[in-house]
């Protein structure tokens, strides 16, 4: 058998199912809350997401009290989405019962927050592949540079656009699109 002809066959074969693996839609991104129970994205549908790669020992930490701000104001069509990692300076090195109590404890936090992930490199979590990925996303490729980056998906699932961590939560590029 040819070299082509095998991943042809392999790749093409209808029992072969690697074609689904990755998420075509946001919401087929499977995620545990920090708790361990799933999240199902597809609850919110009809809301925007804004998903944010958060640490607790970061420069832009006191971001929480923003976000904070921002979805109590927006909650009725906004789900922010907190997502702890430590690939940014070792600065999210808590266990979840340590990061939940730091966020409620110190920010008050009542949105949702994530299990621990890698948003970048070769264990990237599917969320944030779908995020930085334009063939995934159909907007835009981008790479998360540091903590409190954020990525913006409308009620529709479509990314909207991404914010680096300098960019408040309470920004007029974020909120415009709330209003």
């Amino acid at each position: 058998m040819s070299v082509l002809k095998f991943f042809t066959t392999t790749l093409f074969s209808k029992g072969n199912k690697s074609h689904n693996i990755e998420p075509k839609s946001i919401y087929e991104v499977t995620i545990n809350a920090l708790n361990g129970s799933p999240i199902n994205l597809s609850e919110y549908k009809g809301k925007y997401i804004l998903f944010v790669n958060v640490a607790s020992k970061c420069g832009f930490t006191p971001q929480y009290k923003d976000l904070q701000k921002l979805y109590d104001a927006h909650k009725e069509k906004l789900q922010i989405i907190g997502v702890p990692c430590n690939q940014f300076g070792g600065q999210e090195p808590g266990n979840t019962n340590e990061i939940e109590t730091f966020c409620k404890v110190n920010y008050g936090v009542s949105f949702l927050i994530t299990e621990k992930i890698d948003v970048k490199g070769k264990n990237q979590h599917s969320l944030y592949t779908w995020l930085t990925q334009k063939s995934k996303n159909g907007k835009t490729n981008s790479k998360v540079k540091w903590n409190f980056q954020k990525y913006l998906v409308d009620p529709n699932g479509r990314l909207i656009d991404y914010y680096f961590s300098i960019t408040s939560p309470l920004s007029t590029k974020i909120v415009k699109h709330l209003k």
